[in-house]
């Protein structure tokens, strides 16, 4: 089925938005473009590059997108079995600095190494500067003890490239050639620009003046920072990025990635970080994907699991836009415009009648759940009213459910019979489930007591 283009007010709306991105940032030129169910249904541009207004095929560094890139190609390692999230780089790539840290540490910016390399400032330096490995790590380089807390660290993804490139045994552009950019078509992406592409630029704090911001290959550094891309090619890698691709990496490997690997500071979150991919909270939607700069440039790439909606945006400019807002504003629009209609609801084609005998009310003590069964087979655990655990459950073949999310996630779910086949109670990670109450005829631990349920003396 053809994707339904946008309506005019809601293309309107987006233009208008990246417009005035531009204007009040004082930036060169601003780039967009929205995706929707996987297919591109609107781009556009603002401001001038070499004259015109940039296109789907202008080239802008992406700065930190590049991580994102990086992470997909360690999965790929672990999807083919060559090495395990627990390891340690050291198993891979000895002699390292960071040897300790593991591959999901350094992933997840959890190995708590600097977040940046010893002066001079990396990105306006030639990479050069750093020709070894152990050049972009100081000697002070552990900040904080391995998995206690989210430490963004940009050598660190130079060590992940530097582990691809060990396990693969060819340059880390080769390797993203061929098991990310061709299978995706990604004809746009570089390590260095190639026309058409944007000029970097920072603009005067207190006049309307520009200065050309140097453009410097990363040597060492290229992971954490390097490509140059296209809206048409993150377009591309935003729904890879939403549904996966057998060519490149499974979508559960992908659901993998925007998973929180760390936990988040503070009551209320805003953000946290997967596997190479950013998560943001925005408007009560949550958001995966990357934020990018580099001097001259910044960079987004934001999408919307629930919604199906992805932004891209790409801007020449140093400072005065704020990309990962407005990425989240073109999602928020097109969600708030055009609504995502549900889909139809069916009934079962087919089912396990012992299953129904598991759905309906049961009790955690006197907290009352509903079980239902589900369209796929899975089962769904939540609260009757008020606040309490709840789960999705994924059926392992064998009689018992796996927890998919919340307190349960990873937890098993066993229906436990008596002798005659009826079912006794519901365990699930030892919390057993009733159906009554404190059912003194179910093995409730602790035992029930005997004189059951009574009211509160009065004196």
């Amino acid at each position: 089925m053809a994707e339904t283009p946008l309506l005019p007010a809601t293309s309107r709306a987006l233009l208008h938005r990246i417009a005035t991105a531009q204007t009040q940032g004082r930036a060169p030129s601003v780039a967009a473009a929205v995706l929707r169910d996987g297919a591109p249904v609107w781009s556009g541009g603002y401001g001038l590059v070499d004259g015109a207004v940039p296109g789907d095929d202008t080239q802008y560094r992406i700065g930190s997108l590049t991580k994102t890139f990086v992470a997909v190609l360690v999965l790929r390692l672990r999807e083919e079995g060559l090495l395990d999230l627990d390891d340690p780089l050291s198993r891979h790539l000895p002699g390292a600095p960071a040897g300790a840290s593991t591959v999901f540490q350094l992933l997840a910016h959890t190995s708590g190494i600097a977040s940046e390399t010893p002066a001079p400032w990396w990105e306006r330096t030639p990479g050069d500067v750093r020709p070894e490995l152990a050049d972009v790590l100081g000697d002070d380089y552990r900040k904080y003890p391995a998995g206690h807390r989210h430490h963004y660290s940009n050598p660190g993804f130079a060590l992940l490239g530097a582990l691809v490139e060990q396990v693969r045994g060819r340059s880390l552009g080769q390797v993203l050639h061929d098991e990310i950019l061709a299978p995706l078509k990604m004809t746009r992406t570089t390590l260095l620009p190639q026309a058409p592409h944007a000029h970097g630029w920072a603009v005067h704090p207190w006049a309307d003046v520009l200065l050309p911001e140097p453009t410097e290959d990363a040597g060492r550094l290229a992971p954490a920072g390097q490509l140059w891309s296209t809206l048409a090619d993150l377009s591309r890698f935003a729904a890879f990025l939403a549904d996966g691709d057998p060519a490149v990496l499974p979508a559960a490997a992908v659901e993998l990635m925007r998973t929180a690997a760390s936990p988040p500071e503070g009551d209320q979150w805003d953000s946290g970080y997967g596997l190479g991919v950013q998560l943001k909270r925005d408007h009560g939607r949550m958001l995966a994907g990357h934020t990018g700069s580099m001097p001259g440039f910044l960079a987004t790439l934001w999408f919307s699991p629930a919604d199906r909606i992805a932004a891209v945006v790409l801007a020449n400019t140093t400072t005065g836009v704020s990309v990962g807002g407005l990425g989240a504003d073109l999602v928020r629009i097109v969600c708030e415009h055009e609504p995502r209609l549900p889909a139809p609801w069916q009934p079962l084609t087919s089912y396990d009648p012992a299953l129904l005998e598991l759905t309906g009310p049961w009790y955690w003590g006197p907290g009352a759940v509903a079980l239902k069964l589900l369209a796929d087979g899975d089962l769904e655990l939540a609260p009757l009213a008020g606040p309490g655990r709840g789960a999705r459950l994924k059926a392992q073949g064998d009689g018992t459910w796996r927890g998919l999310d919340g307190y349960y996630a990873g937890e098993t779910l066993r229906v436990a019979r008596r002798p005659d086949g009826t079912v006794d109670h519901l365990d699930l990670g030892s919390f057993v489930f009733t159906r009554t109450p404190y059912d003194a005829a179910a093995d409730v631990p602790g035992g029930v007591d005997p004189a059951g349920w009574r009211g509160l003396p009065r004196d």
